[in-house]
């Protein structure tokens, strides 16, 4: 080739690479705290290209933006603490136009952002793919290692959320993804702390309870690229259609510990993400049920009767144990108590209807039961699951999916439809149906369960280049009822279940809380329940999950700012002393479970049964905390050295043992650089509250 041709043809290659290379936005980080206002305005502005990416008709947008026309509107914001943008552009040629809302949050030094694609034009839009609603390079004035300090997803084993930290390796992307349709449903958690070099870094989180993807490059040794969005898309929209994405938060955060991150979006998670409650972040409940699977061989409640409940509820009101909420789980429904022919919750999902011989009058008597008791009333549904031959698939074909299977599969799922939430139509009826039982029956919470892979079922539904639109038509119908239930009741709260903890994302987290958060039931392994609250805290505030002994070691390995106790009052070999016992411990304590946390004993091997595992929480406002403290069934070692956080080392503090009633006076420095925690016996458990001295 010659020179000149060589030269031409070398900046026709330069001017293309954007294009071909997918030209990531570099962000220049300082040593400086984020200014979220500038980070905004200088990312969005006029004549930048955005953070986001996506490729429209095989044209890449960082070569498209710049042509297209551009608006930015400052928002109204009801919150003093949010600034709000709304960023436009607009394909005049084809009439395809990307809106990106961006709300900035300063005093955390936090941002997040989701983007609309709206057709306004009078023809079908050209292809859209490869949407990455975060797009850019992260640099730092320092070099050296970028961690990615992640969890497991949702597997329903003891290992669930247990965390990780990996480092980024020079051309190996680290990528994330869940399984089956559900967000943190597998291998990760959509929550996660980058640590990059000179003591800062951020913690990410993605908004979507489907299929999400992340993948993250170390870029030279100063810093890393993000791309992350929603993982299947490729598709068209019609005139006047529209669809979001998922949203994407970003918190920066600055310190020698990234713990200093993670406790700052645990506080941003409960000041600004959380559901609230007149005006204050909801507090999730301490639940009682009804005599879970009671009697031998009925499952969940479906053998609980109206008399029954309301005795339950009387009987734990006369040994003064009243809790925040009782707890009706599966079986209420038509069907589910004709245990005799096999039948079941399970498999009679989509009879929506209340069992008449049990409950003849509905549920609204056991709720003005629960209410007279001082307690709210909190019932499970399970709208978006429905069984062949129910009350639903018969009456509502048109609005189930089924899902394609070969011949050779026997598997219960097999059954099983999904209720199509795309479908507006349905969706609307769905939300008036669901609120409607809730206002007839007295219904205070709402618990949505969601046992099934919906992946299969939205893929066999996709139209021809418009793949993912099932997908995402469901999550904004999810989002949508939610947001209609929670309008139409502002008091109430939802428990997001499916399965445990499988959808648990930014989006969710907005709405409702996983107060059930693995379905990993072996009761007679609190290990689990310890490694599941040890892990899920280190990015979220809010989540519980259920405990049926009353022993020290077995509770205290379940508390969390929320639990379910599934006690069995009638059974003659359970104290309702310990019961009492147990609870006045718990409402003690159970405020710091939403302060700071702090990981006392190794990330790696939780869940060896011959090691101690502690965790503590710490409340900055008032120098208090507790600690929290298990020596497991096979550990040699009677005595743990921890050091706390959030210690003023030139203070003295005292501190309380819960099980021996006394306090001692310790310095400082003492539980700054190591105090010893002793228990003689192996299945041990120690709680600690400590404040400053007087």
């Amino acid at each position: 080739m010659k020179p000149f041709f060589r030269t031409f043809f070398s900046l026709v290659l330069l001017a293309l690479a954007p294009v071909l290379a997918g030209a990531q936005v570099t962000v220049r980080m300082s040593d400086d705290p984020v200014d979220v206002a500038r980070w905004i305005e200088t990312r969005f502005g006029k004549g930048q290209i955005p953070p986001f990416s996506f490729v429209y008709g095989g044209k890449h947008s960082s070569a498209l933006l710049p042509r297209w026309s551009y608006s930015s509107t400052k928002l109204e914001s009801d919150d003093p603490d949010r600034i709000e943008y709304l960023y436009a552009y607009t394909d005049r040629s084809t009439g395809l136009k990307v809106e990106c809302r961006v709300k900035g949050y300063p005093s955390f030094h936090a941002v997040e952002w989701v983007l609309n694609f709206t057709q306004t034009g009078k023809k079908d839009t050209p292809i859209l793919e490869d949407v990455r609603v975060t797009d850019f390079r992260m640099t730092y004035p320092h070099s050296g290692e970028v961690i990615v300090h992640h969890a497991e997803g949702n597997h329903i084993t003891k290992n669930d959320f247990a965390p990780h930290s990996t480092p980024l390796v020079a051309g190996e992307t680290f990528a994330m993804m869940p399984e089956g349709g559900r967000s943190s449903q597998g291998q990760f958690l959509p929550f996660f702390n980058i640590q990059t070099p000179g003591g800062q870094g951020v913690v990410v989180a993605i908004g979507w309870t489907g299929t999400w993807f992340a993948d993250i490059d170390k870029v030279g040794d100063r810093g890393f690229a993000l791309r992350s969005g929603m993982k299947t898309m490729r598709l068209y929209l019609h005139p006047d259609e529209s669809i979001r994405t998922p949203s994407i938060g970003l918190l920066f955060w600055q310190g020698d510990d990234r713990m200093v991150g993670n406790n700052a979006f645990r506080r941003f998670v409960r000041v600004h993400q959380a559901r609230k409650v007149d005006g204050k972040p909801a507090t999730y409940p301490l639940s009682f049920s009804f005599n879970y699977r009671d009697p031998a061989p009925c499952t969940e409640y479906s053998c609980l009767t109206a008399d029954w409940a309301i005795a339950m509820v009387n009987r734990y009101k006369r040994f003064e144990l009243v809790p925040d909420v009782f707890w009706l789980d599966a079986g209420w429904t038509a069907g589910a108590s004709d245990y005799r022919n096999g039948k079941s919750w399970a498999n009679t999902n989509g009879n929506w209807t209340i069992d008449s011989t049990r409950f003849p009058e509905g549920l609204r008597p056991v709720a003005d039961a629960v209410h007279k008791a001082g307690a709210k009333f909190m019932v499970w549904f399970e709208p978006e699951r429905v069984v062949k031959g129910t009350q639903w698939a018969v009456d509502y074909p048109q609005w189930m999916l089924d899902k394609e299977l070969p011949a050779t599969d026997k598997s219960e799922s097999r059954d099983w439809l999904l209720f199509d939430m795309g479908n507006t139509e349905a969706r609307e009826w769905l939300q008036e149906y669901i609120g409607d039982m809730i206002e007839q029956n007295g219904i205070d919470y709402y618990r949505q369960d969601f046992n099934m892979e919906p992946d299969k079922y939205w893929a066999r539904y996709d139209e021809p280049d418009r793949i993912g639109m099932k997908e995402i038509r469901h999550i904004e119908g999810l989002y949508a009822f939610w947001d209609y239930l929670l309008e139409r009741f502002p008091n109430l709260l939802i428990d997001n279940c499916a399965s445990g903890g499988r959808r648990i994302d930014l989006e969710t987290i907005k709405r409702s809380a996983p107060l059930w958060r693995s379905d990993y039931y072996h009761y007679d392994d609190p290990d689990g329940y310890q490694c599941h609250n040890f892990g899920l805290s280190f990015f979220l505030p809010f989540h519980g999950t259920g405990i049926l002994q009353t022993d020290p070691y077995s509770f205290r390995s379940s508390m969390s700012s929320a639990l379910i106790c599934n006690w069995k009052i009638t059974e003659p070999n359970v104290s309702f002393f310990d019961m009492q016992a147990r609870i006045d411990e718990y409402r003690r304590v159970r405020d710091y479970f939403l302060e700071d946390y702090y990981p006392l004993t190794e990330l790696e091997g939780t869940t060896r049964d011959d090691i101690w595992l502690a965790y503590q929480y710490d409340r900055p406002s008032d120098g208090t905390g507790i600690v929290v403290a298990f020596r497991r069934a096979a550990c040699p070692d009677p005595a743990l050295t921890v050091r706390l956080s959030g210690i003023d080392a030139s203070r003295n503090y005292s501190v309380y043992n819960f099980d021996t009633g006394e306090s001692v006076t310790v310095p400082g420095a003492e539980l700054a650089s190591g105090y010893v925690l002793t228990l003689p016996e192996p299945r041990g458990s120690m709680l600690l509250r400590y404040k400053l001295a007087e």
